[in-house]
């Protein structure tokens, strides 16, 4: 990781992953502190994004999950995600 995106964006990227690591499941992921978790939309629709630094993302997607009455993923059903990418998309 170091020498695709150097030191200070390998270790944010270790941090995230982990967080997930840790995770019991998503919603342990909501407060601000834990990199901002939060739902894409339009081309990333189903897919959830990390902070990293200012403009790197850590996406992934969930394995399995529901939905919430109102629309958007119950966050406390995902078990497991896919990293998808990681990526500058600002």
């Amino acid at each position: 990781m170091r020498r695709t995106y150097g030191a200070v964006l390998a270790k944010k990227i270790a941090q995230r992953l982990a967080a997930l690591r840790a995770a019991e499941t998503l919603e342990d992921m909501r407060p601000p502190a834990l990199g901002k978790c939060h739902e894409l939309s339009g081309d990333k629709d189903g897919c959830l994004s990390l902070h990293l630094t200012a403009n790197w993302r850590l996406v992934f997607s969930p394995e399995e999950y529901e939905e919430e009455d109102q629309g958007g993923l119950k966050w406390s059903s995902i078990t497991s995600v896919t990293i998808e990418e990681i990526e500058d998309y600002h």
